[in-house]
């Protein structure tokens, strides 16, 4: 069993940042490709990024590129999302997600395995 916690989330102006982290359990963090999503009342769940087990590939959602950027620890088995530039439609709870198998950068919530329990990420206009 993996166990993903989130943390990070807040309130923000228009134009800030945040950072959120996402802190794994288990000794096999390394061998994971990790995603993070995001969600708003009433609508489906959301790509937003997803690292590769090694943090040499990466891949992002169009309305993110260039101003998110996910990273991993894979000593420490945290993975983060670096949020600037932020805009009053990021708000959503955001949820990091764990794929325990090295292939290719997956983009749909279905191909995760395990799922954090979302961080909340408000940004105000």
């Amino acid at each position: 069993q993996v166990q993903l916690v989130e943390s990070g989330g807040g309130l923000v102006q228009a134009g800030g940042s945040l950072r959120l982290s996402c802190a794994t359990s288990g000794r096999t963090f390394s061998s994971y490709s990790m995603g993070w999503f995001r969600q708003v009342p009433g609508k489906n769940r959301e790509f937003v990024a997803v690292i590769s087990w090694s943090g040499g590939n990466t891949y992002y959602a169009d309305s993110v590129k260039g101003r998110f950027t996910i990273s991993r620890d894979n000593a420490k088995g945290t993975v983060y999302l670096q949020m600037n530039s932020l805009k009053p439609e990021d708000t959503a709870v955001y949820y990091c997600a764990a794929r325990i198998r090295r292939d290719l950068l997956r983009t749909e919530p279905y191909e995760y395995d395990y799922w954090g329990q979302g961080t909340q990420g408000t940004v105000s206009s």
